[in-house]
C-alpha cells in the first residue's frame, strides 16, 4: 500500500470517529491538513444532507452530488437546476416518468415513517438499466433540551436482464444520526455515528411487482436493519454506561455514610443481644 493510500485509510478512519454534526467542519479542516486528497475525501465521506426550496412549485428538495452540475442543483419536482443552467444533465424522458414516480411513493414513505422531513428521489440512466439514490431527512422539532437529525442515503443500481421480467437490484446505504440533550439534571450528551450497509438482490419486473416497489421493499428493509443496529450499537452501549457510572459523591462522604451503616448494624446486633 502507498503512503497516499495509507495517508487516505487513516483520514478516512478518522472522519468515521468524529461527530457527524461536525462533518462539514472536520472534513474541510482535513482538507486544509491534506489538500492533495481532496477529491477522494469528498467522493469518499458522506455529508449532512442540505435542503434547498423550489420556488416555483413551493417544495423543499435534497442536495447531493447525484443531482449537482456544477453549482447548481436539480429539482425532482420540476426537473429545473437552480439557480438555471443550460445545459445540465437530466434523466431520458422513460426515467424521468419513473422518477416522479418514485419521488411520490417515498414521499409516502417519509411521511409515514418519519411523520415530517424531506426526501427526495434522483435517477439517472446506464448502459442496460438504471441507478438512482433515495435521501431522506428529519431533524429535530428545534426544542433546546433535545437536538437531533437523521440522514439516509440509499444509492441502488439496477441492472435489467435481457428478458425484461427480471432485475439485479444493488444497494449502498448510510445512515447519519446525531443526538443531544441539554438537561439541568443530567447536563449535555452527546450521541452520533454513522453506519454503512450493502443488499444485492434479484426480483422480477412487472405490472405486479414494478421497479419501485422492489426498491422500496429494500430500502424498507435496510432501514430497519440499520435503525436496530444503530439502537443496540449507540443507545444499547450509551445505556450500560450510564449504569456503570460511579457515584458523584466525594471520598469523605461516602466514608461519612459507611461508618453510619456501621454503627446503626452495631446498635442492631447490640439489640438483638440483650433482648436475646
Amino acid at each position: 500500500m502507498s503512503q497516499v493510500d495509507q495517508l487516505l485509510d487513516s483520514a478516512l478512519d478518522l472522519m468515521r470517529r468524529l461527530p457527524p454534526q461536525k462533518i462539514d467542519k472536520n472534513l474541510s479542516d482535513l482538507i486544509d491538513l491534506v489538500p492533495n486528497l481532496c477529491e477522494d475525501l469528498l467522493s469518499a465521506v458522506d455529508q449532512p444532507l442540505q435542503i434547498m426550496r423550489d420556488k416555483e412549485v413551493g417544495k423543499d428538495f435534497l442536495l447531493c452530488d447525484y443531482n449537482r452540475d456544477g453549482d447548481s442543483y436539480r429539482s425532482p419536482w420540476t426537473n429545473q437546476y437552480q439557480p438555471p443552467i443550460d445545459d445540465g444533465a437530466v434523466p431520458s424522458e422513460r426515467l424521468r416518468k419513473l422518477e416522479i414516480e418514485a419521488n411520490s411513493a417515498f414521499d409516502q414513505y417519509r411521511d409515514m415513517y418519519y411523520e415530517g422531513g424531506v426526501s427526495s428521489v434522483y435517477l439517472w440512466d446506464l448502459d442496460h438499466g438504471f441507478a438512482g439514490v433515495i435521501l431522506i431527512k428529519k431533524a429535530g422539532d428545534g426544542s433546546n433540551k433535545i437536538k437531533g437529525c437523521w440522514d439516509s442515503i440509499h444509492v441502488v443500481e439496477v441492472q435489467e436482464k435481457s428478458s425484461g421480467r427480471a432485475a439485479h437490484y444493488k444497494l449502498t446505504s448510510t445512515a447519519m444520526l446525531w443526538l443531544q440533550t441539554s438537561k439541568s439534571g443530567s447536563g449535555t450528551m452527546n450521541l452520533g455515528g454513522s453506519l454503512t450497509r450493502q443488499a444485492e438482490s434479484d426480483f422480477n419486473v412487472g405490472e405486479a411487482s414494478p421497479h419501485i416497489a422492489n426498491i422500496g421493499r429494500m430500502v424498507e428493509e435496510m432501514e430497519n436493519k440499520i435503525r436496530n443496529t444503530l439502537n443496540d450499537i449507540y443507545f444499547g452501549k450509551t445505556k450500560d454506561i450510564v449504569n456503570g457510572l460511579r457515584s458523584t459523591q466525594s471520598a469523605e462522604e461516602q466514608s461519612k455514610k459507611k461508618m453510619l451503616q456501621s454503627e446503626l448494624a452495631g446498635a442492631l446486633n447490640k439489640r438483638a443481644q440483650t433482648s436475646n
